[in-house]
């Protein structure tokens, strides 16, 4: 009895070991930066900063489970040997390895890890509600998953008089202006002819709290990439 005992619970016991492994594997995130000029990446809250030059890649690794997470690009950063300074745009309190988010404008590549339990997906989208700096896609590299996406128009050349940040970068109207219609503080809004401008140039990214249409999924465990400039 104790053989076959063991010949029936054995399959379970793999099962639920291979189910405990595919919700503890982390993800792999290589962020790239393909810009022609130095990017400090940022990243939280898994991994803080780095900064990239021209070609380079820093690979971080992500617990599975991490749920709104950030990745964004900072520019025109100068900091010290312990890691203190300022960037023009996407600071994140003066330091290097930043411990909280960034100051708009910031291109945000944002995601949460293996959610939904059963359903083990992760969540993935890029966001210009805090404005745009950097060109930036988000894609999927394993677990034959296809869902990038990706926001390299043209908006700092043509952003609106109204929405222009020193250094040349673009802000999203809710930064400008404060008010409802642009940040949903109600809980209630909808695209706007400022919102549209971003939306024209990148169709497949957040434009306004609201835009509930621009989420991707892919399977948990999938590892991604996030390229500045691609």
């Amino acid at each position: 009895m104790g053989i076959f005992k063991c010949m029936f619970i054995f399959p379970f016991l793999v099962a639920a070991l291979d189910l405990l492994f595919t919700h503890s594997e982390a993800a792999r995130f290589d962020v790239r930066n393909n810009c022609g000029y130095t990017v400090w990446a940022a990243s939280t809250p898994v991994g803080g900063g780095r900064q990239l030059n021209r070609g380079e890649t820093w690979s971080i690794d992500v617990p599975a489970g991490t749920a709104g997470a950030r990745i964004w690009g900072r520019t025109g950063c100068n900091f010290d040997g312990s890691g203190r300074g300022r960037c023009q745009s996407g600071d994140c309190n003066g330091l290097l390895n930043c411990q909280s988010s960034g100051q708009p404008p910031m291109t945000l590549a944002e995601y949460s890890l293996n959610q939904y339990n059963e359903k083990n997906l992760d969540f993935i989208d890029i966001s210009v509600i805090d404005g745009f700096n950097v060109p930036m896609e988000f894609s999927p590299t394993s677990n034959g998953c296809t869902s990038g996406v990706r926001c390299a128009g043209d908006i700092n050349e043509r952003c609106p008089n109204e929405l222009k940040a020193p250094g040349g970068y673009c802000n999203n109207p809710c930064t400008v202006y404060k008010r409802d219609e642009y940040c949903c503080y109600s809980g209630k809004c909808g695209p706007t002819p400022l919102s549209n401008f971003f939306k024209q140039r990148c169709p497949d990214v957040y434009t306004y709290p609201k835009d509930d249409t621009s989420t991707k999924s892919c399977p948990g465990g999938t590892n991604y990439r996030v390229v500045f400039c691609p």
